[in-house]
């Protein structure tokens, strides 16, 4: 661990005073440390969600987030608040304010977001895991950029009490660790017992997912694709995004539902305090009002049948495995248009889960160019401690060469 007293060597945590809270009490999580995203309330602390005019126009909170309390209760220590991109609204975690975390496994390139302190922290040893949230990708991106264990459990599994709210049908509590062992320890606080679990005895394999990642990606990850064939069988391939139009259509409308959910729970406060945004943050807060009311229905309406048949498709026992990201992650001087392109094919990977409302973990298994590559297991609703227990057992298993 690097030493914690006033310094910030990754610009993993906010800027000033750190927050530390010590444990309440022993417990199962005794001995760890963990930091915690700016979205997430801690009492007597204003939750500045990456952004100065919404630290000035809130008040301290007056109590901790479910999720803080919960892992404070558990016997963890809390190390500190991490950046987070403006009101969670990036995958990028480039935070115009108060800068861009260093990725440790993947140096000049970006940590990823909107968790990006989070992940920066983890990744560079700051603390033993740490609490992120994930709308469209905000944990399993971070997570695949930066080489470590992330999980987005199943839609409403953990509350988001004390939490901003970004698109409360698509928001996630989440949490990385550098091990799965840990991140699984975790996740039998924050997640309690599954209520029933099937062993994983089938796997699917998503070729469109497959198809979105770069060739590089594809070659690193298909030997972990046939460990797992080798434990559970060969599967079924299978496209996720047919019917619909594909998973770029899915993705579309996934970011048109969004869109109308985030202007419905900030729009008011936007235009009230015509706050100060980053150039990538003020464009996205323009667009999202550019979405008709019509076109978000029309999308709500389909995701029904998305949703339905991925969960048809996830019965008990099942297991899907594709990439967490298309690639590694982008340099830090990256184009902004490029940026953009690279948006785009990451929501039409983490729209999947983002739309059907399942588990999914990712896993630090491969390398291109020296850089981290994630594979994603996604499992049936309601799963995530049996996920995270296999995630655990899988990445302790022999290797293939």
């Amino acid at each position: 661990m690097l030493d914690r007293a006033g310094c910030n060597p990754l610009g993993a945590f906010l800027p000033g005073a750190r927050t530390t809270l010590p444990p309440r009490r022993p417990g199962p999580l005794s001995g760890l440390e963990f930091a915690v995203k700016d979205i997430f309330d801690t009492a007597g602390d204003v939750t500045g969600c990456g952004n100065p005019d919404w630290l000035a126009s809130h008040a301290p909170a007056q109590t901790h987030a479910w999720a803080v309390a919960a892992l404070l209760d558990a016997g963890a220590a809390m190390v500190g608040k991490t950046v987070t991109d403006e009101l969670a609204y990036s995958l990028n975690g480039q935070n115009f304010h108060y800068g861009t975390p260093a990725n440790v496994n993947a140096p000049g390139r970006i940590p990823g977001g909107s968790s990006c302190g989070s992940a920066a922290a983890v990744a560079g040893g700051l603390c033993d895991l740490a609490l992120g949230s994930d709308t469209g990708g905000s944990v399993r991106i971070p997570g695949s950029y930066c080489g470590i264990y992330g999980l987005r459990p199943t839609h409403g599994r953990v509350s988001l009490d004390g939490v901003m709210p970004l698109a409360p049908s698509f928001d996630t509590v989440g949490w990385f660790a550098r091990d799965p062992e840990t991140l699984h320890r975790a996740g039998e606080v924050l997640l309690g017992a599954d209520e029933q679990h099937e062993p994983f005895s089938r796997l699917l394999i998503g070729r469109d997912a497959f198809a979105i990642a770069e060739p590089e990606v594809q070659a690193v990850l298909a030997p972990e694709v046939l460990r797992l064939q080798a434990r559970l069988g060969a599967g079924q391939t299978l496209d996720l995004g047919t019917p619909g139009g594909g998973l770029q259509q899915w993705m579309l409308r996934f970011r048109s539902i969004q869109a109308r959910e985030i202007w419905a729970v900030h729009g008011a406060w936007i235009a009230g305090r015509n706050p100060s945004f980053g150039p990538e943050i003020a464009e996205r807060f323009a667009w999202v009002q550019t979405v008709e009311d019509a076109e978000a229905e029309a999308a709500a309406a389909a995701r029904a049948g998305f949703r339905q048949r991925l969960r048809d498709l996830l019965r008990p026992g099942s297991l899907l495995v594709l990439p967490s990201a298309p690639g590694i992650a982008p340099l830090c001087s990256a184009s902004a248009e490029s940026l953009r392109d690279h948006r785009s094919r990451v929501l039409s990977l983490t729209c999947i889960a983002g739309l059907s409302g399942l588990p999914q973990v990712t896993l630090p298994l491969a390398r291109v160019a020296g850089c981290p590559a994630g594979l994603s297991l996604v499992g049936p609703a309601g799963s995530d401690v049996a996920l995270l227990a296999f995630a655990e057992s899988f990445a302790a298993g022999p290797r293939r060469q």
